[in-house]
């Protein structure tokens, strides 16, 4: 979008009347986008400023307008938005109204830390979202510096501080990968504001079983007051866990989006989340997790920028807040925090490390102006252009606007999510680097342990996980002595490290240095991601797979499917073709299941022996046996996304029916943890619901992930996928 050099103080809305004789919605988001840094997300939705001439007009026109008409010029209206401006302290918004951007600006950057606190109830969601594109990113950081939210009755989120979440995640759901993942975090003193893990699987028992075992690690250590614990499912399965194992949950948690619709895709509502805080009774809220792009790569951009659809999701966040805090004191206030995933979802949002970056200064910023205690994970996906050592330049860019946390694995490789981010030496590095320090009450929990000594040192228990582990024996009581112990540690570290968890020990030249092996450890399944990602699915594979009707999406090639995911996701014109014409061959004998074979972004996950084949014969034969009429063909799609699927299912399924209809999608993982995994993305409706058209999204789905030889073997994973099936067409058809 090409911005006009802007007339002597003239406004952003003066600009549209002089464009276009009357305000004109369609500018006025150009102009918004055009203001910020260019990202990838914001070109894709024609919104990104057409060169820096035009980003510096469009900055300009902003910083010359005043709060109280950009409040009055809704970008997008819907129930949120209603939802986040009753939260705005309407008194002081008046009060703000008169100002221009480029005052508040400069008010930020030169007013005590008091004065801002003051105001910050009285800023619109829109208002701060379109102050941060005004600021350079030294600004961004002189600002967050003097904005703080600690959690109440801890140091959280205070000045001078910087916690972790860590993050234990296990590609086959396994408490014991999880626990040890706890004490190898706690033996190099990193891990206080909550233990929480990424579930493979969201059922109930399952998330059940890992929340005891979470919460029982709290309990023993006497740690349960201090922080607690969580299972990132969604937040109506961390409710019944509650329900069914009364006190084992810790906070909830729960990603959000920025507008209705958005959040549909996460199955969540507003009146789901008010209904949701209305049983948050104690000392633990809401843990939520947001993102810029989210919205717009699940369809849902709503012809507005990524910054104000994020400014909005922590609109969110401080009304469900406020739900929590209502009738409370401030310090008896149950926790609430959000967690910025600043670059997880891909190069369709962002790709260079300047980027994430920006990204990561824009939103610290945002949450804090919101009143949030806000955290980052300073992340990368395998393929954006951000390298490991571009990740540590990152990490160092963003520490001086001081967030309130990151997370923390054993390396920078999640070894179920496929991504990087910040491993336990990332914490000890920065907090030797820019003094920071974690919550009182932990740091004086790793001195109890002994791997933090009294004068504020590491002792010689300083990243032995084993000796975490034999003070948790301890704790319980145990009657073995202690070198009995330590070997049952070294044990089952040994049996952790051959499911493919890592499991970090001792440290390099520094404190703060990886140990070499293991250090060379990430780099090899770093390079072993970047071969997979570009690695094409051959014809000669398509060959083996039985009954195979290859097709293809819009790609172009592979790498149009890699950075323009949405080419991904939509069906060429010779695919729909194909699939009707397998449509006409089935008569009136239509299958109850369709397979679909997907290279995703990972094909050797499906090319590796004991991987596809042994899934795809186990699961044909018992789908057959439980009397499931399946299709005698298997689609393979070449270039295809998860949603390629759903389109699929439009085209085969649609019909004026109710009978219910499956499509059981396997597609290759997200490369990185070495384990080459598939997923199987499993959907059921009636014919009626398939027949129309962008009915089908990701909230209609369940997931069956991690499905490899080295992970959630085959024959475990149809015993899984057979169980959600069911329930899927008990609640669908």
């Amino acid at each position: 979008m090409r911005i006009n050099t802007p007339l002597q103080d003239e406004d952003l809305f003066a600009y549209i009347k002089r464009m276009k004789g009357e305000f004109n919605l369609d500018l006025y988001r150009q102009v918004l986008g055009s203001a910020n840094d260019f990202k990838e997300g914001d070109l894709t939705l024609g919104i990104a400023a057409a060169d820096e001439p035009s980003r510096e007009h469009a900055r300009l026109l902003l910083s010359q307008t005043l709060l109280g008409d950009i409040d009055q010029h809704l970008i997008y209206h819907d129930e949120l938005y209603e939802l986040v401006w009753a939260s705005t302290d309407k008194e002081l918004n008046k009060e703000l109204a008169a100002w221009t951007l480029g005052e508040l600006k400069q008010f930020l950057l030169e007013a005590e830390e008091g004065e801002i606190s003051r105001i910050l109830p009285g800023l619109s969601s829109d208002v701060i979202g379109c102050l941060v594109k005004i600021m350079s990113n030294e600004e961004l950081i002189s600002a967050s510096q003097k904005i703080f939210n600690p959690l109440p009755g801890s140091q959280i989120g205070s000045k001078g501080y910087l916690s972790a979440r860590v993050q234990p995640n296990s590609p086959t759901d396994n408490p014991e990968d999880i626990i040890w993942q706890v004490f190898d975090a706690w033996s190099y003193g990193v891990g206080d504001l909550v233990l929480g893990t990424n579930p493979v699987s969201s059922e109930v028992e399952s998330v059940a079983r890992i929340e005891a075992a979470l919460y029982e690690l709290l309990l023993s250590f006497g740690l349960e007051k201090t922080m607690p614990n969580c299972v990132l499912s969604h937040i109506d399965v961390q409710s019944a866990v509650e329900q069914q194992q009364p006190g084992s949950t810790g906070i909830w948690f729960q990603s959000l989006a920025g507008t209705v619709d958005a959040n549909r895709t996460f199955d969540v509502s507003i009146g789901k989340m008010m209904e949701h805080m209305d049983k948050r009774k104690g000392q633990y809220g809401l843990y939520a997790e947001t993102g810029q792009g989210a919205d717009f790569t699940n369809g849902h951009g709503q012809g507005f920028d990524m910054v104000l659809h994020e400014s909005r999701k922590y609109g969110f966040v401080r009304a469900l807040k406020q739900e929590l805090a209502q009738g409370k004191a401030p310090e008896q206030q149950p926790w609430v925090h959000v967690n910025d995933v600043a670059g997880f979802i891909g190069p369709e949002v962002f790709r260079t490390r300047e980027q994430l970056v920006r990204c990561c200064l824009e939103d610290t910023l945002m949450g804090k102006l919101h009143g949030l205690c806000i955290g980052l994970d300073i992340c990368s996906t395998l393929h954006m252009e951000v390298s490991l050592h571009d990740l540590d330049w990152c990490i160092d860019q963003v520490m001086p606007a001081n967030p309130a946390y990151l997370m923390a694995l054993p390396t920078k490789n999640d070894p179920m999510l496929s991504y990087l981010t910040t491993a336990f030496n990332d914490h000890v590095r920065i907090r030797e680097k820019f003094g920071y320090k974690i919550n009182d009450a932990m740091w004086a929990f790793f001195k109890r342990i002994g791997v933090i000594g009294e004068d504020n040192q590491p002792t010689v228990h300083f990243g032995d996980p084993v000796w975490v582990y034999y003070q948790y024996c301890l704790a319980k009581g145990d009657l073995r002595n202690r070198e009995e112990i330590l070997a049952d540690g070294k044990r089952k570290i040994l049996a952790i490290r051959e499911r493919g968890v890592p499991i970090a020990e001792s440290f390099g030249e520094h404190y703060w240095d990886m140990e070499e092996q293991l250090a060379e450890q990430v780099k090899v399944l770093y390079e072993d991601a970047k071969v997979s990602l570009w690695t094409e699915m051959p014809a000669s594979f398509i060959s083996t797979i039985p009954a195979a009707v290859p097709i293809i999406t819009r790609s172009s090639d592979r790498k149009d499917y890699v950075y323009h995911p949405e080419s991904g996701e939509k069906l060429s014109t010779s695919a729909m073709q194909q699939l009707q014409a397998l449509k006409a061959s089935w008569g009136q004998e239509t299958p109850e299941i369709q397979l679909v074979i997907s290279d995703g972004l990972n094909v050797r996950a499906l090319m590796d022996t004991g991987h596809l084949d042994e899934y795809l014969e186990t699961l044909s034969a018992r789908l057959k046996a439980q009397g499931y009429r399946l299709s005698a063909d298997n689609i393979v799609i070449l270039h295809g996304r998860v949603r390629a699927g759903y389109a699929c299912g439009e085209q085969l399924f649609g019909a004026n029916t109710e009978e219910g209809k499956a499509i059981i999608h396997l597609i290759g993982e997200r490369p990185g943890s070495g384990h080459h995994n598939f997923s199987a993305y499993l959907t059921v409706a009636t014919a009626a619901i398939w027949a129309q058209q962008g009915a089908i999204d990701h909230n209609r789905s369940k997931v069956v992930s991690g499905i490899s030889d080295t992970a959630l073997v085959p024959e475990k994973a149809v015993t899984e996928t057979l169980t959600i099936l069911e329930q899927l067409f008990d609640k669908w058809a």
